[in-house]
Order: C-alpha cells, then sequence, then structure tokens
C-alpha cells in the first residue's frame, strides 16, 4: 500500500460524508440505514485505500463503494429471507419518502424522484444532484453508459407524466 493513497483517501473521508450520507439515504430510505452504510464505506475506503488511483475522482470512487455495499446488503437480506437471488433492476425500489421540512416545490420533487425505481433513482441522483457525468455514473454503477442514458429518458418520461396527471392547483406550486 502505497503512503500517497492511504493519505488521501483518510484526508478526503471527512468533508465526503454529507454526500455520502445523502446517497446513502436515496438508496435506502432510512436514516439510520444511511449511516450504517457510510460507516461500512468509510472503513473499506481505509482498508483498500491501496486501490484508490491518487488523481482521480475519490467522491465516485467512495460513492461506487457505497452503492456495492447496498446491493450486496440488499441481496444479503433477500437471500436470508429465502428468496435466493435477487435482480437489482426489479427488486431495488423504493415506496416513498418522508416530508422534507424545507419548500413545497422541494418536496414534491423528491416525493416524485423517490418513487421512480432504484435503478433510476440512483442514476438521477448520481447524474443530477452529485453532478458526474453519464460515463461517471456507468462507471460507478457498472453499468453501460447506453443504460444510463436509458434509465434517465425512462425517469423523465415518467416524472412528466407524473406532473401532467397533478391537478392544477399542485402545478401551480411546484
Amino acid at each position: 500500500m502505497t503512503e500517497s493513497s492511504h493519505e488521501v483517501v483518510r484526508a478526503g473521508l471527512k468533508p465526503l460524508l454529507s454526500r455520502l450520507w445523502r446517497y446513502g439515504l436515496v438508496l435506502s430510505g432510512n436514516r439510520d440505514t444511511a449511516e450504517d452504510l457510510v460507516q461500512a464505506t468509510c472503513l473499506r475506503a481505509l482498508e483498500r485505500a491501496e486501490q484508490f488511483q491518487p488523481g482521480t475522482r475519490l467522491d465516485r470512487w467512495l460513492l461506487t463503494i457505497l452503492h456495492r455495499i447496498w446491493l450486496n446488503e440488499l441481496r444479503a437480506s433477500r437471500y436470508r429471507l429465502g428468496e435466493g437471488h435477487v435482480d437489482a433492476e426489479v427488486a431495488l425500489v423504493y415506496d416513498g419518502l418522508h416530508a422534507v421540512e424545507t419548500n413545497i416545490a422541494a418536496v414534491q420533487v423528491l416525493k416524485d424522484v423517490q418513487g421512480l425505481p432504484e435503478a433510476q433513482r440512483e442514476t438521477v441522483f448520481l447524474v443530477y444532484v452529485e453532478g458526474f457525468t453519464y460515463r461517471e455514473a456507468a462507471e460507478a454503477l457498472d453499468i453501460p453508459i447506453g443504460t444510463v442514458m436509458s434509465r434517465l429518458a425512462a425517469a423523465r418520461v415518467r416524472l412528466t407524466a407524473r406532473n401532467e396527471a397533478q391537478p392544477q392547483s399542485r402545478r401551480e406550486i411546484s
């Protein structure tokens, strides 16, 4: 293990904790689970710091670790329940989000995004919230770039359909 990669990881963890926690919350929909995911991500990052390439984006590397830990936990949970192998594209769906205390429009947008299937929601988060390029999101999620584009297009269609189905008074608020 090179000392420089370990130092870079150690120094870079603290400023990225809130971003990791937000992504953990997006994936799990649960604050406690998000905290557990961040803790596991930090531990794994420190244990495997030699795998980080200094000069590359630490945030992308950490979000990829968090994503893989989430998928492994979800699969293990399903397996323990006797459900066997889980297809992530089908099974990773979260039903909602608790109200956000800030503004009404932001709450509605977040609810609409949380209503997306897991695969679309995590892709939307990485591209539109974290500012990843399509290629970076594809690498973080370990999927082809075309799948990222497809998920984003499907998410936009779903969100547009929801917006058009809203009563006029609700649309004026958002």
